[in-house]
Parts: C-alpha cells; structure tokens; sequence
C-alpha cells in the first residue's frame, strides 16, 4: 500500500522537527556542561530556562562556543542578554 503525498510530507516534516529539537536539546546541555565545569560556583542551571526558549539553532552554537571562551559566568551571562 503506497502513502498519499500529505501522510509522507506529514512524516517528513515530524521527523525534521524532532532532529531539530534533539539538535536544539544537546546545545543546550552541551552549554551548561560547558559552563559547570568552567565555572562550579556560578548558578549556572538558571540560565536553562533562558536557553531553552531560544530556538535559532545557530544562536544556540554560538553561545555554546562562547560558553567555552567566555571570560567568567557574568561575561557570558551579558552575551546571552544581546
């Protein structure tokens, strides 16, 4: 039995949304790892709730690339508030 069009593109696009989300899932831990170990006395998992609202994948990158040259916790902290 072949799929109609609309089932198969209905497929495609939750599978696009759930690579996406999983993408989006790992930076974000990957950020907080990144920061806990930089900084262990910073309260880092606050910053969780701002990070997740953020759904540019590529402001998602680069944060966690700033997470591992950031000077301290409040440099970061004002790169996340741009």
């Amino acid at each position: 039995m072949q799929e109609s069009p609309f089932y198969e593109h209905v497929m495609q696009r939750g599978i696009e949304q759930g690579i996406e989300q999983g993408a989006r899932q790992m930076s974000i831990e990957s950020t907080l790892a990144t920061l806990n170990q930089r900084f262990p006395n910073a309260d880092v998992d606050a910053l969780k709730p701002i990070l997740e609202v953020i759904d540019d994948l590529n402001r998602l990158g680069e944060l966690n690339l700033n997470a591992s040259v950031a000077e301290s916790f409040n440099a970061f902290r004002e790169h996340l508030e741009v």
